[in-house]
């Protein structure tokens, strides 16, 4: 090759990679953007002052009183019918670091069809009726972290704890609505009769509680929560003879807390 054709391809060599640079150059600022996008870091500007979740529960009822064991005993009623599933709402706003003032909302129902154990009606069926109990609590209470919730990095930057775990207790008020409908036995004179009993009451709550917030992505965690509740009401005017219900029992639920 002569050294005029040498030249030649020096020359477009560099040419091609003067063109080529510009290219390079913002393929090469893509790339690193996208890496800077992967790898952001995993913080807040501050630790979260309010917490906001809402949860699935399942109710299991002590159900200690004489009303459910006169159930339990005549109709065809176990207390694990007395189950109940429902849905569970609070609003946090943060104390201290480690403590939340709460805020509470729950609200259930359990329903069950039955029958009369041991009658039947003068054509031999079942004497049947539904029961249903419905529950809505209102409470509020302290809920406190067992460990510390995150560490604070410099004075806009705080890293969240990924699991942690907490305890709480509170009280309110719970109302209950219990109703039974269809067809009863007089046991004065053995009559068969359609018809509602209806009990609609509000009374004081307290509970215990503990569980775990699971961070699941930046503002979001998973919350499992176990709580026992204390209340007894008393039963309306179509339940006369009966001691306050039992509405005690363990309450679980799970579902999504975010943070703010």
């Amino acid at each position: 090759m002569s050294r005029l054709a040498r030249g030649s391809c020096l020359c477009c060599l560099v040419a091609g990679l003067l063109l080529a640079a510009p290219s390079l150059a913002t393929a090469r600022s893509d790339d690193e953007q996208r890496a800077q996008g992967r790898s952001t870091p995993d913080f807040l500007f501050g630790q979260p002052r309010a917490t906001l979740g809402v949860r699935g529960s399942l109710g299991l009822p002590r159900a200690g009183s004489d009303l459910f064991d006169f159930l339990t005993r005549q109709l065809t009623i176990d207390k694990s019918d007395l189950r109940s599933s429902g849905f569970a709402t609070d609003f946090g706003i943060r104390l201290t670091p480690r403590v939340d003032l709460l805020f509470g909302f729950e609200a259930s129902r359990a329903a069950h069809a039955s029958e009369y154990r041991d009658f039947v009606d003068n054509d031999f069926r079942p004497i049947e009726q539904s029961t249903t109990l419905n529950t809505a609590n209102l409470t509020a209470g302290v809920r406190v972290a067992l460990l510390p919730r995150g560490r604070q990095i410099s004075q806009l930057a705080w890293i969240p704890r990924a699991v942690t775990p907490y305890v709480g207790a509170g009280a309110g008020f719970i109302r209950h609505e219990f109703r039974q409908t269809g067809d009863f036995v007089d046991f004065q004179d053995l009559n068969v009769f359609r018809d509602v009993f209806e009990s609609k009451r509000w009374t004081p709550s307290a509970y215990v509680s503990g569980g775990v917030d699971a961070r699941l992505f930046r503002q979001i965690y998973l919350t499992t929560d176990a709580r026992y509740l204390w209340a007894s009401g008393d039963l309306g005017d179509d339940f006369v003879g009966f001691a306050p219900m039992d509405l005690a029992g363990l309450r679980l639920s799970a579902g999504i807390n975010f943070v703010f």
